[in-house]
């Protein structure tokens, strides 16, 4: 199980960031990324941290695995980690299908200084985080293959540091720049399940 988990993680890596950023490239000349110089300390560079130290542990859980890192106690069951394998497996084709949503306005981190269109269609009718989402559904069904501590680390500092970004840095940025057009999106579509964390809104 740990070789598929592996196998799953790398896919989606190389998918996710790897070829989205390449499509991204060749279709507006720019590769999405933002955030290369951070202030230190600064919210996004935690999120930014968090997040890079998600991925690592998300490679190092299976190949721990492979080394003979034992899982914990109580949670080794194969209904759970077949579970886990058809959820790791939806989180990579949802991330596509939300990175696709996104068109041109995809970027990984935030530009203070950038404004990009304010989606709201496709996989953004449904929540206003799906990549994120769906990121969070991988590094769940990955742990659920693989549950070792390492693993469960991973999901824990994904989950972590989205949640920083999301609340801390992305929607701050986009009401001050979408203004009552995101409070009216974020009012009527959750933050990552549809219907669950509406933000309040009085027109």
């Amino acid at each position: 199980m740990a070789v598929t988990a592996l196998v799953i993680y790398l896919a989606w890596a190389l998918l996710a960031f790897g070829l989205r950023s390449w499509v991204q490239w060749r279709r507006t000349g720019d590769a999405g990324f933002r955030g290369a110089a951070l202030a230190r300390g600064s919210v996004q560079w935690w999120a930014k941290l968090l997040f890079v130290a998600a991925l690592a542990a998300g490679a190092a859980g299976p190949t721990a695995a492979l080394a003979g890192l034992p899982p914990l106690p109580g949670i080794d069951q194969r209904p759970l980690q077949a579970a886990g394998t058809v959820l790791a497996l939806l989180g990579v084709v949802a991330t596509l299908a939300a990175q696709t949503s996104m068109g041109a306005s995809w970027r990984i981190g935030v530009a203070e200084s950038e404004t990009t269109d304010l989606v709201t269609t496709g996989a953004f009718a449904l929540a206003r985080n799906p990549i994120f989402t769906a990121m969070i559904a991988t590094a769940a069904g990955l742990a659920a293959m693989v549950p070792n501590l390492i693993s469960l680390a991973a999901l824990v500092l994904a989950v972590v540091a989205i949640e920083l970004q999301v609340r801390a840095v992305e929607e701050p940025y986009l009401r001050r720049v979408h203004g009552a057009a995101y409070l009216r999106y974020a009012a009527r579509v959750g933050r990552f399940l549809p219907g669950i964390g509406r933000m309040p809104h009085t027109s």
